[in-house]
């Protein structure tokens, strides 16, 4: 039997959503942020928020998308920023943007590789592999000091004198730009992605995959292009984080924290949707901010750094379980957009919207 079937092109005049027309603003204030900000807040607030959408975007295509489970997504940011490091240190030759594109290629071929469990367990079985896979990676480039160049300190940095379309990778705004074009791209074909053939795969494996398999949706195939293209996703995430926001980095950076982090991200901002990403990405890059105004306003600077750090986890403890209890679509729904077609959280037996 044949894939589920495409449904008819909508006519463009009809895409000109508000959605579609905040996006576009968005993305306008984004371009003009370096000439209106201080580079501080690019450098501390924008990136990262940029970089973490970025990652939560591709955890959603696996886990909202494809209803697959995985706690690996630190793992695969960390094969992508070790294999841009490899690539940018052996091959200098190579143009940066060039080497996020390989090393994405070879972060999705591990992610592929990881992902085959899927074609036979799931739920909890599933997470534990992927576990597994943030485990192994953290042993294999600290165990062997090929993957950092032998560094004392065991941490990975881009060579000097790399640059971006002529702009210096040393330039803050070089960098800034170069993560902000490839969010914005990544996201565009995520969004055609998810509304295509693929996509509609994903949905129906996640919703039924039994039903899915009756109509002939190809399930191992869908499966594994699940993890391929999220790793993809994470991979270029991974390398951005390490070299366009922290500037070096070494296994701790992309550890079970961050995995723990980028799930996180997904849930507060809303499953099986891609402006979710973006929303959770927000929130939890401006809360330790807002939290620390907060209590330096009331308390005069009285309070502990690391008590600071225990109340950031369990508010977001608490929020993951409201949203999980209460709105499982998250930001993306309390914001009071409708979505297009109704979906199924993998958390939870509630139904949630694209």
């Amino acid at each position: 039997m044949s894939d589920v079937e495409a449904p008819a092109v909508l006519d463009p005049a009809i895409r000109f959503t508000p959605r579609v027309l905040l996006a576009a603003a968005g993305l306008a204030l984004l371009t003009a942020a370096p000439f209106l900000a201080s580079e501080y807040w690019i450098n501390a607030i924008v990136v990262p928020f940029l970089i973490l959408s970025l990652a939560g975007l591709g955890l959603n295509l696996l886990t909202g998308y494809a209803g697959q489970m995985s706690l690996g997504a630190g793992a695969f940011m960390m094969v992508g920023a070790y294999a841009t490091f490899a690539f940018q240190l052996r091959v200098p030759e190579l143009p940066l943007p060039l080497a996020l594109i390989l090393a994405g290629v070879i972060a999705g071929a591990t992610g592929l590789v990881f992902g085959i469990p899927s074609t036979r367990i799931k739920g909890f079985y599933l997470i534990v592999s992927t576990l597994a896979a943030q485990f192994f990676f953290e042993w294999l480039f600290l165990k062997f000091p090929w993957f950092y160049n032998g560094n004392s300190s065991a941490t990975i940095s881009l060579p000097g004198g790399l640059s971006i379309f002529g702009i210096s990778a040393e330039n803050p705004h070089g960098r800034y730009f170069l993560t902000l074009a490839t969010v914005a791209l990544l996201t565009i074909l995520s969004f055609n992605l998810v509304r295509g053939q693929t996509g509609r795969n994903w949905m129906a494996i996640r919703d039924m995959d039994t039903a899915a398999a009756v109509i002939g949706v190809p399930i191992v195939r869908s499966k594994l292009e699940a993890f391929a293209v999220s790793s993809f996703i994470l991979g270029i995430a991974g390398a951005l984080w390490a070299f366009a926001y922290l500037g070096s980095a070494s296994v701790q950076s992309f550890g079970l924290t961050r995995s723990y982090q980028i799930l996180f991200i997904i849930i507060i901002g809303g499953l099986g949707t891609i402006r979710g990403a973006f929303y959770g990405a927000f929130f939890v890059s401006l809360l330790p901010l807002a939290l620390d105004w907060l209590f330096q306003h009331l308390l005069g600077g009285q309070i502990d750094a690391g008590l600071l750090q225990n109340i950031q986890k369990a508010i977001f403890g608490l929020l993951i379980i409201g949203f999980l209890i209460r709105e499982p679509e998250g930001l993306a729904r309390l914001i009071g957009w409708k979505a297009a077609a109704p979906i199924r959280n993998p958390f939870s037996r509630s139904r949630t919207r694209r």
